[in-house]
């Protein structure tokens, strides 16, 4: 085609490109037309999510096994060691002393699991008629494998032998719904009546201790007797310190071992995660037989203990440890932080409380809603919460950890932080209050009281 000028033009080009782009947007059109809604129902499981899931029950069921049940070998301390089983069974059952009766240690804290008794022994308990004074029904319940974190040896005639300690010695309670610590177990609750250095201050043998810490005895009882229910000291057998400089104890509070999912850093100075806590105390703390690894223990001037005994780098053999940290870490995961019970918090005070939370009070800041810690680095320094450095300075962090704050109404007892060293929860919003110079009401400061109990909420996954 020419044009009168005489210069040629060719459309034939830009005609097929517009014919191709109308086919597309019509063939893109009929798409969807024919397109059906994306479906909202839950997909059949394939062959693979069945895997996964008959591992997931796996897991579960093996950890709690594990975390109930599995002593990892500590009886090579606590029994063969200590000899504290003798201690329990008393003169008349072949052992040393008056012995322990059921009355004696239900008042230290450790508990019976109701699920483990016999029917008729269950009736008998409820109707009073089971001697709770004789040290020999202790041996009987320990036979019967129902004292909650206890695991005790028998020879063929039934003589206590030995005995040992699983995680749910100090991360388990019971419901008390037979009489006052006999229940039904409730795993990942810290056992905050639980005076553990009560009970290891009956072993006929301190002599592992006082080896271990260069003191005499009466200074390691000293430093167990400071202890009180609920109460532990980790960091003893690594840095030596049994009190604090102005002469208080140095243990802390033990930590519940439930709502973990999601959270970074374990315990109260995130020396690491929920797998090296459980190798941590597996090894150093029951002393079970096994590996653990951490160089940042072998540091003479931090941890003169661990760094002159080795306990930073321990292969005891056989491991009895190493192979069961990943189903004992998946159960732990899947352990939920407990719902409050119906009645047991003002709920609009609690609704009020969770807009100081996440507003005027900062407080969602550092507890980030739902896991109620930071995700990533949950740590801080001392300064940052207006508190000494003592117990941070024990840990190779220097720091202190942003507690989660689900199931906090389940461990009201034996006082909040790290040690303790705030008796209610109102002390603790007041303390945060003073130390942010937050400018809260009294209203403000109780409503925020009554959140922290509402917690985790009822819609919290």
């Amino acid at each position: 085609m020419k044009h009168t000028g005489g210069e040629s033009h060719t459309y034939g080009k830009p005609t097929t490109l517009f014919v191709t782009a109308i086919s597309i947007a019509a063939l893109c059109a009929l798409l969807l037309a024919q397109q059906k809604p994306a479906s909202t129902a839950p997909q059949a499981p394939t062959t693979a999510d069945k895997i996964n899931i008959t591992n997931a029950q796996r897991m579960v069921d093996q950890g709690r096994h594990i975390f109930r049940f599995d002593t990892f070998g500590s009886e090579t301390l606590w029994g063969d060691a200590l000899q504290l089983h003798k201690a329990i069974a008393g003169e008349e059952n072949g052992g040393i002393g008056p012995g322990v009766s059921p009355k004696t240690a239900l008042s230290v804290g450790l508990k019976v699991d109701v699920d483990a008794l016999p029917a008729d022994l269950v009736a008998s308990l409820k109707a009073g008629k089971v001697n709770l004074d004789d040290p020999a029904t202790t041996l009987a319940l320990l036979k019967l494998n129902s004292v909650v974190g206890v695991t005790a040896f028998f020879d063929q005639p039934g003589k206590i032998k030995s005995m040992g300690i699983q995680c749910s010695f100090c991360h388990s309670t019971v419901d008390d719904s037979v009489a006052p610590g006999i229940g039904h177990r409730l795993d990942g609750w810290p056992n905050r009546d639980l005076n553990v250095g009560a009970i290891v201050s009956l072993a006929p043998n301190l002599k592992p201790f006082t080896d271990m810490l260069g003191v005499d005895e009466t200074t390691v009882k000293k430093v167990f007797a400071s202890w009180g229910p609920g109460c532990f000291d980790a960091e003893l057998d690594k840095d030596g310190k049994g009190l604090r400089p102005d002469g208080k104890r140095a243990c802390t509070l033990i930590p519940p071992a439930y709502g973990l999912a999601g959270v970074n850093l374990h315990t109260w100075t995130g020396f690491g995660s929920v797998p090296y806590w459980n190798a941590y105390v597996g090894i150093g703390e029951m002393h079970g037989v096994g590996t653990f690894f951490d160089a940042r223990l072998n540091d003479a001037k931090q941890f003169p203990v661990s760094a002159k005994t080795g306990s930073w780098n321990v292969r005891g053999k056989p491991d009895q440890l190493t192979a069961k940290l990943p189903a004992l870490h998946f159960y732990q995961l899947a352990i939920p932080a407990p719902a409050p019970p119906k009645g047991s918090f003002n709920a609009e005070a609690a609704a009020r409380g969770r807009t100081t939370f996440e507003g005027k009070g900062k407080c969602a800041t550092c507890h980030v809603p739902p896991l109620y810690t930071e995700p990533g680095n949950n740590l801080h320094a001392p300064a940052e919460v207006c508190v000494d450095s003592f117990q941070a300075d024990r840990s190779p962090t220097h720091m202190y950890r942003t507690a989660p704050l689900g199931g906090l109404w389940s461990h009201q007892t034996r006082g909040f932080y790290h040690d303790g060293r705030f008796a209610t929860l109102n002390d603790v919003v007041g303390h945060y209050e003073s130390c942010m110079k937050l400018g809260l009401t009294d209203p403000e400061k109780a409503d925020l009281a009554e959140f922290l109990k509402s917690l985790p909420a009822a819609s919290q996954p």
